[in-house]
């Protein structure tokens, strides 16, 4: 089946999201549509997939116009959808998830489940999405969450799979995994399409890319033949650095010390296991590891969000070990979460309400129960202008961004207040090359005013390029340290596999 769009236009307000778009989606090609947050990547898709109506333009499919009233439409003319923040049921079992909403039914209109079960295996067998239809999806990793998204999409019998940010939770592994799936839907004659910030994957993957700019198709790449500064530049109309600029610096004396922690998981499990080390003031520390490995019980420990069970925590010689989550933040520390939809923002507050989520009795803003919103509103602009958020007003939701964008009101937030160390958990998961770039520019410029720094990331290009010390988890243990300068993937990777454990 082969998509065409001609003269996709889509506003909201005065706000013109998609103009006068054109493209061609091909049976049995991996279509790569790259773009920089806002750029209208996924309104453009939510057109496609039903979930928006264009205000002028059509969509043809094998050369016959059609009109999508809801996302019913698109998926009944074979249109799927994998988003990027999944659409599951947590205590749902793989099965149930998969035929959420067109269930088989047997007698008496009673739900088939093991027809449901038969129906995932196959799908599964067919194309290489291997899973356990009775597993609990909260239960299970990403990778496999995904894998059930994709199965989902398939079981009703989608020929075009949209795949928006599809390896933004992926750890390296599943990533190669991912792209075997991909290949082998394209080879069994589906249409995709693969929406990602992370140019060297759609070089990878795709077969042929078009580069969204400010709602406008402004360009195309030949993957054979395109380089990454060359998809950057279509993408943020400039040259883009893909080195962190630098300068070596000597650290001063230790802010943070952690020594022997301790901290359960939500199954009462050992996730972080007598953990030991210590954070200076103008110093980068990058934690490596796959995900799921107790960086994030640990962050969440540091920052008052998770009871420890042994061990100690000083900052800036004091015990905080049982401190709240305020009485850090008033202490000078600074988190930037790794889910931003569930730890960082509220959705339905608007971006001015979310700028002041952690401050907002702070003197600035507030006098007893008064909030002083019209000072609130002014230093939103400001920073909102500062840190290049792209929005119409700070009076919009913060669940209208993008999610690039709501990652750059999170990192704004956080840093535009006088800070003694930053915690930052995946700070530029899902956003793209040139706000990459711009984040990683704050963190180092925080660094260089003497702000002690924690980066915990999965991208080992991110942490080798930020950190000025690398250390690797592995089981909740700190397995291997290592000086940026000299360290290698090998090496990380090895470390990062339990082979220093």
């Amino acid at each position: 089946m082969d998509i065409e769009l001609r003269g996709i236009t889509k506003r909201f307000g005065p706000v013109v999201a998609n103009s006068d778009v054109n493209l061609t989606i091909r049976s049995g090609e991996i279509f790569g549509l790259l773009g920089e947050n806002g750029a209208g990547k996924s309104t453009l898709m939510n057109v496609l997939s039903g979930l928006y109506r264009p205000d002028e333009g059509e969509i043809l499919i094998d050369g016959k116009p059609v009109r999508f009233e809801g996302a019913g439409d698109a998926i009944r003319a074979g249109i799927g959808m994998v988003h990027q923040h999944f659409m599951l049921v947590p205590v749902f079992t793989v099965a149930e998830n998969v035929v959420l909403g067109v269930e088989p039914t047997g007698r008496l209109d009673h739900l088939d489940l093991k027809t449901a079960r038969r129906q995932v295996r196959e799908i599964g067998a067919q194309h290489g999405l291997v899973v356990d239809p009775d597993a609990i999806i909260e239960e299970v990793p990403v990778g496999i969450q995904q894998r059930v998204e994709i199965i989902k999409v398939l079981f009703r019998s989608a020929d075009v799979l949209i795949f928006d940010e599809p390896t933004a939770v992926l750890t390296p592994q599943e990533v190669e995994d991912f792209f075997g799936i991909v290949r082998s839907l394209r080879d069994a004659g589906k249409a995709l399409v693969f929406i990602t910030h992370k140019l060297f994957e759609i070089l990878e993957v795709a077969d042929r890319i078009s580069v969204l700019r400010g709602g406008k198709i402004v360009g195309e790449g030949d993957p054979k033949t395109a380089t990454e500064a060359d998809l950057a530049e279509m993408m943020v109309g400039r040259p883009v650095s893909f080195t962190v600029d630098k300068a070596p610096k000597a650290p001063g004396p230790a802010l943070l010390e952690i020594s022997d922690l301790k901290v359960l998981n939500d199954r009462h499990e050992v996730a972080v296991d007598n953990v030991s080390l210590n954070v200076r003031a103008g110093e980068i520390v990058g934690i490596a590891g796959v995900q799921g490995n107790g960086q994030t019980e640990l962050v969440e420990a540091l920052t008052g969000l998770r009871p420890t069970v042994g061990g100690a925590i000083t900052f800036l010689g004091e015990d905080v070990t049982r401190a709240s989550t305020r009485d850090l933040h008033a202490r000078g520390i600074a988190h930037v979460p790794e889910d931003r939809q569930r730890d960082g923002l509220i959705e339905d507050f608007t971006i001015a309400e979310n700028m002041v989520l952690d401050s907002y009795y702070d003197d600035r803003f507030s006098t007893g129960l008064n909030m002083h919103w019209q000072k609130v509103h002014e230093e939103t602009a400001r920073i909102v202008t500062e840190f290049d958020v792209r929005t119409s007003s700070v009076f919009d939701l913060a669940g209208h961004l993008s999610g690039g964008n709501q990652q750059k009101l999170v990192v704004a937030r956080e840093l535009s207040r006088e800070i003694k160390l930053l915690i930052a958990s995946q700070p530029t998961r899902g956003v793209d090359v040139g706000s990459i770039e711009y984040i990683h520019e704050r963190i180092v410029a925080a660094r260089d005013a003497g702000v002690g720094v924690i980066v915990v990331s999965t991208e080992l290009d991110e942490i080798r390029g930020l950190s000025d010390r690398i250390l690797v988890m592995f089981r909740g243990r700190v397995v291997a340290e290592f000086d940026s300068a000299s360290a290698t993937v090998a090496q990380l990777g090895l470390a990062m596999a339990g082979a220093a454990a």
